[in-house]
């Protein structure tokens, strides 16, 4: 799995501003997309919502889904579509080491968030962006890549904030305009014979884990099998014997042995927004000390044993229970198997040539005020609801 924690001090990158570099990478992007994810075939849909949008003069911010490593990609293309191109919030660690995305993507617009700590270069970044309104804004509200797109995790705080300030200093300015949201449903499908991409990877999973090959079993059971071997595995390996129930209720109970221990050490209770929300908290805690040098070597090392729990625990989360109950579409087959695929080996590879579908939803005004506190985000759930009407996904698919 993409090592995306780190202890190393955090250097803030800023967004590229030219102009001269997206319009180049826009011409590059279709190939990048074809040759390192194998996304053969892109479209996209409401265009002249954000055309329109951009042109009325309001500050855009794009919210989409977040499935998938080449959704900025796709995004980008849209963006070239309505005559412009984005400003990105990505996680740091895709700017560390060097290497040809993190170069792009800084070329394109892309700036970094420290989301295991309190960035507020980068939060000031995208308000003083959004509240200019040159260029549209893309925040992928999840806060992490959710590799089931047919399944929306909470959408974090961050987004409703960053819109909101953004909206009162261009209410305060007297811009001609104020803020507007656009969800973004990115879907994704595999286009030939699905059987045969999925083949080679499960056939290597297979062998891997000791799992002889049974030629009655078709894709689906196979990807089941394989689900349900390596997940007792964990359970003997943490709870010391495989549990009881459903596997909704076993994997709530895996996941609390391994957050609980931790959150009773370090916290002062479970954090909101979901899973996710309390990983990324026991994160900012853990890593505090390690990247300030304040803590001797057995205690980093003790620090980072956690922090793996934590990583467990979120990567275990990601299995949505209902995902392959039926009959699942081949997408939900590929998206398992590259999820099991990645946390076995730590690398994923492209063994499916794939279509993207963008569409743009109606634009969302943002009131620069929240009345009831407490309570739901307004702006969240209207996001929420209109990405899960845009990507045809039921309301209860979408709560983790």
């Amino acid at each position: 799995m993409t090592n995306v924690v780190l202890d190393l001090p955090y250097v803030p990158v800023p967004p590229g501003r030219g102009r001269i570099w997206p319009l180049l990478l826009g011409w590059y992007a279709p190939w990048l997309l074809r040759g390192r994810f194998g996304v053969r075939r892109t479209s996209f849909h409401g265009v002249e919502r954000l055309r329109a949008s951009l042109r009325s003069g309001h500050g855009v911010l794009l919210a989409p889904n977040h499935c998938r490593e080449e959704d900025p990609f796709v995004v980008g293309l849209l963006c070239r579509r309505a005559g412009t191109a984005p400003y990105t919030m990505a996680s740091r660690h895709i700017f560390e080491g060097g290497g040809l995305v993190p170069f792009l993507l800084t070329r394109a617009g892309a700036f970094s968030v420290h989301r295991e700590g309190i960035d507020r270069a980068a939060v000031n970044t995208a308000i003083d962006l959004l509240e200019e309104g040159r260029r549209p804004l893309v925040l992928f509200g999840e806060g992490h890549i959710a590799r089931t797109n047919d399944r929306l995790n909470l959408l974090q705080e961050g987004v409703s904030l960053i819109a909101r300030t953004a909206a009162r200093r261009r209410t305060k300015a007297g811009a001609p305009g104020g803020v507007l949201v656009h969800p973004v449903a990115i879907r994704y499908r595999i286009l030939g014979d699905a059987a045969a991409a999925l083949e080679r990877p499960l056939s290597e999973i297979e062998e891997r884990i000791g799992l002889r090959r049974d030629p009655s079993l078709g894709p689906g059971d196979r990807v089941r099998r394989i689900g349900s071997a390596l997940f007792e595995e964990k359970e003997r390996e943490i709870l010391g014997g495989r549990g009881e129930g459903d596997f909704a209720s076993r994997q709530g109970r895996l996941v609390e042995a391994l957050l609980r221990p931790l959150e009773e050490e370090w916290t002062d209770g479970p954090a909101e927004g979901g899973i996710y929300g309390r990983v990324k908290r026991l994160r900012t805690l853990l890593l505090a000390g390690m990247i300030g040098g304040a803590v001797d070597d057995a205690e980093r090392a003790r620090r980072w044993r956690q922090l793996d729990a934590a990583d467990l625990a979120l990567r275990i989360s990601l299995y949505p229970p209902e995902y392959l109950e039926d009959d699942p579409s081949p997408e939900r087959l590929l998206e398992t198997v590259e999820r099991l695929e990645e946390d076995l080996t730590g690398t994923l590879r492209v063994h499916a040539s794939l279509s993207a579908e963008a569409t743009v939803g109606e634009a969302i005004p943002v009131d620069p005020g929240r009345t009831d506190r407490g309570g739901e985000d307004p702006l969240l759930a209207a996001v929420a609801a209109d990405l899960r009407s845009l990507l045809g996904i039921a309301d209860g698919n979408g709560t983790a």
